[in-house]
């Protein structure tokens, strides 16, 4: 059972903080399109306030990129109750939901960037969403604001590619470009998936540190799912365990313990990281994808 199985436990998660909620799931479920299929996600119940940063993991297939794609709302439930912002999305106009999705980024492990598109118009596509057409369309052949772009880019180190072709990029710096994306998104969630996977461990400390100062300074929400459990313990102050569909715990970091973590990841083994070196702290637009 989830920690936060109801709302006084969800709001005790939130370190006495008396701010609202940018998500409140209750009894959640989500269903693939095979509905023979047993659900993607099961009665599902998580409260996330704003300005809050958490981890998911758990073993592959446990439900972490269905659950940030349902946070995107890019997935409607089969049941329960979704507010995002305090909102049914699907209880909105499709106007309305528009403009609640352009309030959200989701990053997926593999951002779909145009592969013959440069760096520089892939990562200024994020301000699509408050573009007119024409002006979207000059930034194609002339770069709206490239210095925003390579600003973007340097903070995952990757300044150097800002007049790349996105197919000459390895899979790692495909990850960053997507994540540079999102820097220059003016999304209140950010929804992040396994932005490590093809990244060192110099570079996957950058790239968290980098994240997690985005979202402090915007004070936006920042949800992020990780296989390798070591980081995500050590960047981020509250880990929402997922295996089968199910939340298995919500807790403080703190509180998390190995036994915790093998019973999670028993018959798979978790991704560990090196010991950071040094540093003490621990895609695609959604609004595009409507």
């Amino acid at each position: 059972m989830s920690v936060s199985s109801n709302p006084q436990q969800a709001d005790s998660l939130n370190h006495g903080l008396n701010q609202s909620l940018t998500y409140s799931l209750r009894g959640l479920t989500v269903r693939h399109l095979a509905a023979a299929q047993a659900p993607a996600l099961l009665d599902i119940d998580l409260a996330i306030a704003a300005g809050e940063q958490l981890a998911l993991i758990g073993p592959s297939g446990a439900g972490k990129t269905t659950l940030l794609a349902t946070l995107a709302c890019a997935h409607r439930p089969a049941s329960g109750d979704l507010r995002v912002f305090g909102d049914d999305p699907w209880a909105l106009s499709e106007s309305a939901r528009h403009q609640l999705r352009a309030r959200l980024f989701l990053a997926p492990q593999t951002p779909p960037l145009p592969p013959r598109q440069r760096v520089v118009t892939a990562v200024l596509a994020a301000n699509l969403p408050h573009w007119s057409l024409w002006r979207a369309l000059a930034s194609l052949f002339k770069p709206a604001d490239p210095m925003a772009a390579w600003q973007a880019l340097e903070r995952f180190n990757l300044g150097s590619k800002l007049y790349a072709r996105v197919d000459r990029l390895s899979g790692g710096e495909r990850q960053r470009c997507g994540l540079a994306r999102l820097l220059l998104s003016s999304a209140q969630s950010l929804l992040v998936d396994e932005p490590l996977s093809a990244l060192d461990p110099a570079l996957s400390e950058l790239t968290l540190a980098a994240l997690r100062q985005e979202a402090r300074e915007r004070n936006a929400t920042l949800v992020c799912s990780l296989h390798q459990v070591d980081l995500a313990l050590a960047h981020f102050p509250r880990i929402v365990a997922l295996k089968d569909g199910r939340i298995v715990f919500d807790l403080p970091r703190e509180q998390v313990t190995p036994e915790m973590i093998a019973t999670l990841y028993q018959g798979e083994q978790a991704a560990e990281a090196p010991a950071p070196a040094g540093i003490a702290e621990p895609v695609i637009n959604v609004s595009v994808c409507h």
